[in-house]
Formats: structure tokens, C-alpha cells, sequence
């Protein structure tokens, strides 16, 4: 019997006894237990299924139970309304026979239903960053949270390189202020490349802190790869290897669920869709599918990567390869549960696919993953920030604004002159009005912000971008991107694997009139960031083509499509640097930039090569290249090379002028900000120059041979 199972409260001790038949605690409970029961801020990493949130909740109970605490001594912050749904019945299954109380409150819940009579606060609060911040305006409520001890956030990867991120620090800070004491914080996390820092940047070294890291265990996996050009041909295969199984089919983006859902609709049985566009009835629906059918199969995206609870899985299915080895393992933990080997079936279109995905499996056999960067410059966090501040206060002067936003760690790397500036720039175009020393919220404010109480104001994403889709009864289908709503087409969409026909648009409260439709001829799509794979898995790749191989035990057959796309890469392409060739084509001499580096590095690269170059040169970027045409028809190669060598002699500010700055409507506060800070956001959290000259920096630029004949199809 473990140690820690016998000092636990003996309430406590009966649930897990008589509900789960546990007698002991793994690993993992045993040291979050002792971490979190000295009063240290703790970050859990431990793969799916591995019992993170029992790690969090069992001391967390323990404590208030041998303590007798009342009020709202935990708060339970998911970045997902649907995990919270889930996690629910796994906090009440603990809770209630102990007679602990659990409440939840999101967008999602009845607003009757969210907050407590006077004196009868829960001790566990299930709630999301956005709605803790309409909870703080709360005066009634907010006085029951001065006896918080605990905070568990969940899925704490979700938010670390987002601008949530940055507003779930500024909460936690507030919470510190409303307590008068450093709040205990717990972290959850499947996986991470830097789990150090990672705990730093939740802990903000207030206190003592412990990385609670358990491996995942050895376990047999099966990896099948089935690469086929035609997109018919691929439905066949999907339909034969779900029959009959209980499977999740993960793929990359929503309008690719929606296509994919069409094509195999009446082919699989018990089929379901789930992705974030769609209505709360339709998710619930899909993620119940598997408790009640024998078989079923849902086509999902990311939303089902996170700890949500479907039970057992026979097999998963990756259409394309996910984007990152932190994805890909996510989606692995989701198989080979209850002592059976985890499956995972690859359906790829191309041979570059299959490298790609086996990039990934090798990066994660050696334990890889993607590190995550906190964004730098936030300054569109604080901008919503100061508004919040004014919208609870009514009026502030600066230096209550420096004093009580400022002062957050959240914006650390702020300087007290650019509050003074963005200040006197929200004067100037009105979201702001001066009264004497003080300032309070403006026209401009009211105007762009003050819809429904000022509403707009509690979440840092951006809503406008989409339209409700919902019947003439006012049901909820789900939502739909406004430049699609918006676009020249026929009106007849699939939304939820069902057809709709599109008869009525309403843009002053961003909704669509839907009608259920047996034509679906219309695709779909939603506005998205660019999406490709990480930096590990490009390099990764590169890696391989020096290699010649792959170290996985391919089949005979994966081994010649995966030397199919190794020979794309030139021979010499080592395993780091740039290398670069020219030859001549079609359309004249082409220099190709081998820069395994992933989309974001190559876009900036790209930029920088524009300019450079000048306008008569045409650039190109993927994953793995930069293609450049109309460098000149002698010397070309010559003078791409010494292009990018003068680029990686620059200095940051210098990398700074010659980028075009993006849209502000990239952020949703950013058209507040005045230029210099937006400046220094779009370099810092856009471009990610830092990191960028980092790596670039340090790399070693190689000019291959020209080629005798004509090369090989490139990736």
C-alpha cells in the first residue's frame, strides 16, 4: 500500500477504495501528492490516461477535507468548455460522497445557473479564463474567493504561446490580489519540449515550485501507413479499417472534417463530427457515441485531443500527418489504453506525407517534442486589460493604471512609457476621455466594444469573424466564417455532416438563417492562422535525407515511397544548414534554398529575400524550401547566397524595417494600439524575429553543384 494512500483523509480514502477499488496511488498521485501538500506550485506532465487530474484533485480534497475549509477553496480553469463538461462527472464521482460540492460555469451553462446563493459557494469552481473574468465583476460573488487556496489549470500547454495565455497569468495575479497571499497553482500538461520554463512561467517564482514529470510507460504500438493519390480510393480504405471499431479519425482542419464527413457519410456506420464550429448538442452528441454504441467512429480535429473522455479506442486514424510531435502524441495516448497496443492508422495522399510522418514518430521515439514560447510583447492583453480596469472603476488616472495593471508579471517586459503612450494615444482617438487627472472609457469604447455590457471586453478572441448559423426555431447549428458567409456562393453548406441551405443573413448580430437542405454542393471553410509542421519535424526530416532512411521497420513497400520523397532533397543536403542550388526549367534559372526550418521561419525568410533581391525576383516558400525565380541568368545562386548571408548579419532592428506590418485585425484590441507598440508586437509575437535570428544566425550556408540533368520532383 502506498504511503500516501494511508494518510489520506478517510472519506476520502473509502471513495477511492469502494468506487474505483483503489487501494494505493500511481506514481504519478504519489509525488503530485507530496509536491502539492507542501504548498508548492506544481506542474504535472504525465501522458493521457495517466491519472493528472486525480494527481491534482486527491491532495486538493485532502486538504480541505482534513482542514474543514469553506468557500470556494479550488478553482478548476480548463481552456475548453467541453472539458469542463467532461471533467465534471469525474471531480462529482470523488466529491460528492464526501460531501464536497463541485459547480461549473461557462458560456455553455444557463446564466440561472451560474453563481451561488449568499453563504453556499461550492468548494470546487469549474470555470474558463473568460468567464473568471466576468466572475470578477461579480461584487456579490467575488468576496467568496478570498478563501481560494488552490488553483488547477488544465491542459496547461493550451495556453502557454497564446494571448490567453497572457490573460490566464493576469487572472492568477488578480486572484493573488483578492486573496492578500500566493495562491497555490497546479499545472496538467500530456507533453512538452521545456517543462522548466514552462513551470516558470505558471509559477512566476512567487514560491517553491516542483516539476512532477512521469514518462509514458513502454507499450506496444502499431503503425500503419496506407499512401494513396486518389481521394476515393483513401475513403475506401478509411471505411475498412473503422468497421465495426470504435475509432477517432483526426484530421487537420475543420473544412476537411466537413468534406471528409460528406464523402463518408452513409458508408460507415454510427459516423459522428466534432470540431469547434459546431453546436454544444452535436459535440456532446459525438463524444457520447462511443458509451453507447458498440461501434462508432468520429471525424474530429483538435478539439479532441485534449482530456476530454471517450473511453477505449480500438484504433486512431490520421489523415495527413499532424503538424507537431506534441499533436501527434496527444492523438497516440488516445489508443492503446487497458493493456492493449496503441494503433494508429496513417492515411496519406503522397509520398511526402509519408516522410513527414515518419519524421514525427521518429522525433517522439527519441522523446522530442516542441518547446513553447510565452508570447513577449502583449501588448494587446494589456490594452483589454486597461479597459476592464475602467469599465470596473469607472475612472482612473495613469498612475493607478501603472500601479494596478501594469504590475502584473503577465506584462513584465512592458515599459511604464508605453502604458504612458498607449494612454495618450486612446485620448487621442477617443476610447479614452480625460476627466481633470483621471481617464474613463470614451465614445470610441462604447462604440466598438460596449455591446452587451461590454461584453466583448472579457475574452482576448476575436468574435466578429463569425456568424451563428441557427434554424428559424432559433436552434444552434454552430458557426460559420463571415468571409464565407459573406463570399459569392450558392448558399448550400455542410455543417455537422448535414446539409443546409444558407436563406437569410443578419450582420448587425452576426447570424445566418439555416434551413436543413439534401444538396450540398458548396464546400466550407473557416479563416485560420498558417498552419504547417514544426521546425523539430522539418529538421527532422532533414535528418533523415542525410540518413538515406528512416530507423522505423518499415515495410518493403513504405520503404521505396519513402525514398521516393527522400531523393526530392538533393544528395548533399546535410544534417543542419542551409544548402543551395540552382538549375535551370521552364520558366528560366530557379535558385532552391534546401531551409528545413518549417513555415513560419521560411515565411520570414522569404520576406527578407524579397527585399533584398528587389521586386523583379519572385520568392517562394513551403515546409522545406525557398524557391526563388528572376534572380539573374548568370551568377544567380552566387547572389541568392550572398544574399542570405547579408540577412544573417543584420541586427533585429534592422530585420525589423524591412517587414511590412500585418492587418491589425490579427488582434482584437490592436486597432487601439499606436504604432510603435503594435511595431513591436508584430516583430515579437508575429514574426518572432528573436528566435529567428537565433537559429538563422548560427547556420552554415552551403552552395550545391548544378546539376548535370534535370532534377527530381521537389518536396
Amino acid at each position: 500500500m502506498s504511503s500516501a494512500f494511508t494518510f489520506l483523509h478517510e472519506s476520502l480514502q473509502q471513495v477511492l477504495a469502494q468506487r474505483l477499488d483503489w487501494t494505493e496511488l500511481r506514481e504519478v498521485q504519489e509525488r503530485a501528492y507530496t509536491a502539492i501538500a507542501a504548498g508548492k506550485d506544481v506542474l504535472v506532465i504525465a501522458p493521457t490516461a495517466g491519472g493528472k487530474s486525480e494527481a491534482a484533485l486527491i491532495p486538493v480534497m485532502d486538504d480541505i477535507l482534513t482542514h474543514g475549509r469553506m468557500g470556494v477553496a479550488c478553482l478548476y480553469i480548463s481552456p475548453l468548455k467541453a472539458l469542463i463538461n467532461d471533467q465534471e462527472d469525474r471531480f462529482r464521482e470523488f466529491c460528492v460522497p464526501t460531501s464536497l460540492t463541485v459547480m461549473k460555469w461557462h458560456g455553455d451553462v444557463p446564466k440561472g445557473d451560474r453563481g451561488w446563493k449568499d453563504g453556499e459557494p461550492p468548494h470546487f469552481l469549474m470555470i474558463t479564463p473568460e468567464s473568471l473574468e466576468v466572475l470578477l465583476q461579480e461584487k456579490k460573488l467575488i468576496s467568496d474567493l478570498r478563501r481560494v487556496r488552490t488553483v488547477i489549470i488544465d491542459e496547461l500547454h493550451a495556453f502557454v504561446e497564446s494571448e490567453r495565455g497572457v490573460q490566464l497569468k493576469v487572472l492568477l495575479s488578480q486572484l493573488d490580489r483578492i486573496t492578500k497571499r500566493p495562491i497555490q497553482r497546479v499545472g496538467l500538461s500530456a507533453t512538452t519540449g521545456n517543462p522548466e520554463e514552462v513551470l516558470r512561467w505558471m509559477s512566476d517564482d512567487r514560491h517553491w515550485s516542483e516539476l512532477v514529470a512521469i514518462p509514458a510507460p513502454p507499450r506496444d504500438k502499431q503503425f500503419r501507413f496506407i499512401v494513396e493519390e486518389d481521394e476515393e480510393k483513401r475513403i475506401d480504405a478509411l471505411v475498412r479499417i473503422v468497421a465495426g471499431r470504435k475509432a477517432l479519425v483526426f484530421v487537420n482542419s475543420r473544412s476537411i472534417a466537413e468534406k471528409l464527413m460528406r464523402s463518408a457519410s452513409g458508408r460507415i456506420r454510427n459516423l459522428h463530427i466534432h470540431h469547434s464550429s459546431l453546436s454544444l448538442a452535436t459535440r456532446k452528441e459525438s463524444e457520447e457515441a462511443f458509451s453507447l454504441q458498440e461501434g462508432a467512429c468520429i471525424i474530429c480535429t483538435s478539439t479532441l485531443e485534449l482530456g476530454i473522455d471517450i473511453g477505449d479506442l480500438d484504433v486512431v486514424v490520421q489523415v495527413g500527418p499532424p503538424n507537431s510531435v506534441s499533436s501527434f502524441l496527444q492523438r497516440l495516448g488516445r489508443s492503446g489504453r487497458r493493456d492493449k497496443a496503441a494503433y494508429v492508422a496513417w492515411l496519406l495522399k503522397d509520398p511526402c506525407e509519408l516522410l513527414c510522418s515518419v519524421a514525427i514518430i521518429e522525433c517522439a521515439i527519441k522523446g522530442e517534442v516542441e518547446p513553447l514560447t510565452p508570447l513577449k510583447k502583449p501588448y494587446n492583453v494589456l490594452v483589454q486589460q486597461i479597459f476592464l480596469y475602467l469599465f470596473r472603476h469607472a475612472r482612473a488616472s495613469r498612475r493607478q493604471l501603472e500601479t494596478s495593471v501594469l504590475s502584473h508579471p503577465a506584462f513584465a517586459n512592458i515599459r511604464p512609457e508605453m502604458l504612458d503612450r498607449i494612454i495618450t494615444y486612446l485620448i487621442e482617438k477617443g476610447y479614452l476621455t480625460p476627466d481633470g487627472e483621471m481617464v474613463m472609457p470614451g465614445d470610441t469604447a462604447e462604440r466598438e466594444f460596449g455591446r452587451s455590457n461590454f461584453k466583448d471586453l472579457y475574452s482576448v478572441i476575436s468574435g466578429g469573424g463569425e456568424y451563428r448559423a441557427v434554424t428559424p426555431d432559433g436552434e444552434v447549428v454552430g458557426k460559420l466564417d463571415a468571409r464565407f458567409v459573406n463570399s459569392q456562393n450558392d448558399g448550400e453548406i455542410s455543417l455537422g455532416g448535414q446539409g443546409w441551405s444558407m436563406v437569410k443573413c443578419d450582420e448587425g448580430h452576426n447570424l445566418v438563417v439555416v434551413v436543413p437542405s439534401s444538396s450540398i454542393t458548396s464546400g466550407i471553410f473557416w479563416t485560420g492562422g498558417e498552419s504547417g509542421y514544426s521546425p523539430l519535424v522539418c529538421r527532422q526530416v532533414q535528418v533523415m535525407r542525410a540518413r538515406g532512411e528512416s530507423v522505423l521497420p518499415l515495410t518493403d513497400i513504405d520503404k521505396e515511397t519513402l525514398l521516393i520523397a527522400l531523393i526530392r532533397i538533393p544528395e548533399g543536403v546535410g544534417r543542419t544548414g542551409l544548402y543551395i542550388r540552382e538549375h535551370k526549367g521552364e520558366r528560366g534559372v530557379m535558385v532552391t534554398v534546401y531551409s528545413l526550418n518549417g513555415i513560419r521561419f521560411n515565411r520570414l525568410l522569404t520576406l527578407l529575400l524579397q527585399k533584398q533581391l528587389g521586386s523583379k525576383a519572385q520568392v517562394r516558400y513551403n515546409d522545406f524550401v525557398v524557391r526563388i525565380l528572376r534572380a539573374g541568368k548568370e551568377g544567380a545562386m552566387e547572389r541568392v547566397a550572398t544574399a542570405v548571408r547579408e540577412v544573417q548579419e543584420m541586427e533585429p532592428e534592422e530585420i525589423g524595417r524591412m517587414l511590412p506590418l500585418p492587418p491589425a485585425e490579427e488582434w482584437k484590441f490592436a486597432r487601439a494600439l499606436p504604432k510603435l507598440p503594435f511595431f513591436e508586437m508584430a516583430l515579437a509575437d508575429h514574426y518572432h524575429v528573436e528566435e529567428f535570428m537565433k537559429s538563422f544566425g548560427m547556420m552554415s550556408v552551403t552552395l550545391l553543384p548544378v546539376p548535370l540533368s534535370k532534377p527530381h520532383s521537389e518536396l
